[in-house]
């Protein structure tokens, strides 16, 4: 399952998720089975070449999400987590809240 983050920076350890009008990087993970099998960065987030993103998770509930919504993604946003590791986490035991219309 593939999960895309914006993010301030391009370290898996220290970048933490930004508002999209802030956001320097897309940070696409692959997650599998309870595990992260890679985190890449893209400037946009068409440069992914994935076929189909299963999530996208924002900063905040207030963010522009429909684009996300008409692509089929699927759109959380973070309680208190911001890096990349403390996201992931919260997502294991469905501590993100989901965005509705």
């Amino acid at each position: 399952m593939l999960i895309l983050i914006p993010v301030d920076g391009t370290d898996p350890k220290l970048s933490r998720v930004t508002t999209l009008f802030d956001r320097k990087k897309w940070a696409l993970i692959d997650f599998d089975e309870g595990v992260v099998k890679a985190v890449d960065f893209y400037d946009d987030r068409t440069e992914t070449g994935a076929e189909w993103i299963d999530f996208v998770i924002l900063a905040n509930k207030f963010e522009s999400y429909m684009d996300f919504m008409e692509e089929g993604m699927m759109v959380l946003c973070v309680r208190e987590e911001e890096t990349i590791e403390d996201i992931i986490e919260a997502f294991k035991f469905k501590e993100l809240d989901e965005v509705g219309y």
